[in-house]
């Protein structure tokens, strides 16, 4: 099966042949396309001047442009850029883009995706997973997450940043995959391989911000940014002005490529509380009711969001349009945080006090916040009422790549908390009827850092380093310059090289023994957990507190019974009412008694003669 998705805008391959060469450039006053043919001797260059309209597009047909050639853009006779819907730019961001023949691949027919209520999800980024750092590497490593029994694998950001070495987040070509991990062949020999081992794969994509570095469009077409809507990186997009139907249709363009013509199961939208619109219909719902229109009748596509506003409002069931299946839910994360660790430093801060109530009010409602005053907000309001969502509108982790990257050190929660407190914690992770996420090395306990890296050079590195020190200078660990010296630098090879995890370890007693864990709960989900999912009754959970860090909870079961949870995430005995025929526990457990770190978990069904434990 051949996968091309057709767009408005960039290099279009035409079915009778040649390439039609698009490129919105306002403020231009004329646009030559640059194109590149043949190789050494034979490698020719040639100027061809585009035909404006008065829109401020500009295009050309060449019969002879084909796939593998390059092209580039010239300016008003000055400076070459590369197109901004490249498919791929092989020699960094600043080179010469690549036209690519999307129908040369050959995709599985009968691959349709998974249900999200089988999701598992495991976060990984694709420079730092293996040694090789490459998506061909990546894909050695399958056999590894299918006999885990991971179910998704969430890429970051593959858009094409400048240099060899980031997080993906300060990506500038939104249709380009990163060239150091590989080719797009690769990229689609690697989805297509996951999805023969059982494995949906999402991408991470940004679009609230372009990276500092690399993005021209403010050159030729700064009408895609306004100064109406400020971010944290700059200027907004334009998605509500005069300009805003083509900066919508980049985006939305950009959602329907990467699941059309890279064949990716869903995605996952980074921050969106960054977006700013006010339109009628926000991005984010044509966004949704454009890919669930246009894809998914045959498939089953899963669109998850980051939004620091805990909005309820954007989450539903599976496949709305306009919605979102699901949220990464930070608030589970920071208040198993506090427990696990004591820290409050920070924005932990707002989860110091009674932390267990925080976790249970997330493991029954969705949000721990939903509407009070929050402090790291100075005070401001956070969230909305979420409890009427199924519990899978829920993301919950231990970690992920902001949790431990965004740590001066990059320290795992391995070397932050006990080996029997984690394992509780993974208890309640990966069998509470949210869906759970691993970020990748969580399975073994990897002891390697995951450190914050960019490739960055001259003025803009000095700042993001000093940028990156002085974030920490608040912190009680950083309140001499000497101890902030020893932060990494984000630009040393070295960092990013640190990050990587050491796959030799998993050999080791200690580290085969939680990858052990975490095969069993995955494993004790599918079996148990993933059948109930259908039966639970949004907003008909309670949970009790016998304990100041113990808790019991109960999901309601349509047609009668409970999933029932025993924590108790202290080291302070607790005594709770004994659950017969537990199906999972953890810790020290006596009668009615669980010692430190202990878990229990049961299913209580309703029979005819009564409840009955299994």
């Amino acid at each position: 099966m051949k996968a091309r998705h057709v767009m408005p805008f960039g290099a279009q391959p035409q079915d009778e042949g040649g390439t039609l060469f698009r490129l919105w450039a306002p403020a231009a006053a004329a646009v030559e396309l640059v194109l590149e043919q043949g190789q050494g001797a034979h490698h020719h260059e040639h100027l061809l001047r585009m035909q404006a309209s008065d829109d401020g597009w500009y295009s050309l047909y060449v019969a002879e442009a084909g796939g593998g050639d390059c092209y580039g853009f010239r300016i008003d006779g000055d400076i070459r850029v590369p197109d901004p819907v490249s498919r791929f730019n092989p020699v960094d961001v600043h080179g010469a883009s690549q036209l690519i023949d999307a129908t040369a691949f050959d995709w599985d027919e009968d691959w349709r995706g998974r249900p999200w209520n089988e999701a598992v999800i495991y976060e990984l980024h694709v420079g730092t997973f293996t040694r090789e750092g490459t998506y061909a590497a990546a894909e050695a490593r399958l056999p590894h997450l299918a006999e885990l029994g991971i179910t998704a694998i969430e890429l970051m950001p593959l858009a094409a940043f400048p240099g060899t070495r980031g997080w993906g987040y300060d990506g500038v070509l939104y249709f380009a995959p990163e060239a150091s991990y590989g080719t797009p062949w690769e990229l689609k020999h690697f989805i297509q391989a996951a999805h023969r081992a059982g494995i949906m794969v999402f991408l991470d994509v940004v679009y609230n911000h372009f990276g500092p570095e690399g993005n021209y469009l403010h050159v030729y077409a700064p009408q895609f940014f306004t100064d109406r809507h400020h971010t944290p990186w700059g200027k907004g997009m334009d998605f509500d002005g005069e300009h805003s139907n083509v900066v919508r249709e980049f985006f939305i363009h950009n959602a329907l490529f990467w699941l059309d013509e890279y064949r990716f199961d869903g995605l996952r939208l980074d921050a969106v509380h960054a977006i700013a619109d006010d339109s009628p219909t926000h991005l984010l719902n044509e966004l949704s009711m454009r890919v669930r229109q246009t894809l998914g009748h045959d498939r089953h596509i899963h669109l998850v969001l980051e939004n620091a506003d805990n909005l309820a409002t954007r989450l539903g069931a599976a496949a709305t349009p306009g919605l979102f299946e699901a949220q990464w839910n930070d608030d589970f994360h920071h208040a198993m945080h506090v427990l696990l660790t004591g820290e409050v430093d920070g924005y932990y801060a707002a989860f110091k006090h009674e932390p267990i109530r925080m976790l249970g009010r997330v493991l029954t409602e969705g949000f721990a916040y939903q509407g009070e005053a929050f402090s790291d907000w100075k005070g401001v309001p956070r969230g909305q009422p979420s409890k009427h969502l199924p519990p899978t509108a829920f993301i919950n982790f231990l970690q992920n790549h902001d949790q431990i990257g965004n740590r001066a050190m990059g320290e795992r929660l391995c070397a932050l908390a006990a080996p029997d407190a984690l394992e509780a914690a993974a208890s309640v992770l990966l069998l509470s009827p949210m869906i759970p996420m691993v970020f990748m090395g969580d399975e073994f306990g990897a002891a390697t850092p995951f450190l914050f890296f960019c490739d960055f050079h001259g003025e803009l590195a000095r700042a993001v380093t000093e940028g990156r020190r002085r974030e920490f200078a608040g912190f009680a660990r950083f309140t001499d310059w000497s101890a902030i010296a020893r932060i990494p630098d984000p630009n040393a090879v070295r960092t990013f090289e640190m990050s990587k995890l050491d796959w030799d370890s998993v050999a080791l007693p200690s580290h085969a023994a939680i990858l052990a864990q975490y095969r069993h709960l995955i494993a004790l989900r599918r079996q148990r957990i993933v059948p109930l999912l259908p039966r639970i009754l949004p907003g008909e959970h309670r949970v009790d507190y016998p304990h100041a860090q113990a808790m019991e909870v109960r999901w309601q079961l349509d047609g009668g019974g409970t999933l029932r949870l025993q924590a108790n995430l202290s080291m302070v005995p607790a005594d709770m009412p004994v659950l017969d025929d537990a199906f999972h526990q953890c810790g020290p457990i006596e009668g009615d008694r669980l010692g430190p770190w202990a878990v229990r978990w049961s299913v209580v069904e309703e029979s005819p003669g009564g409840r009955s434990n299994k």
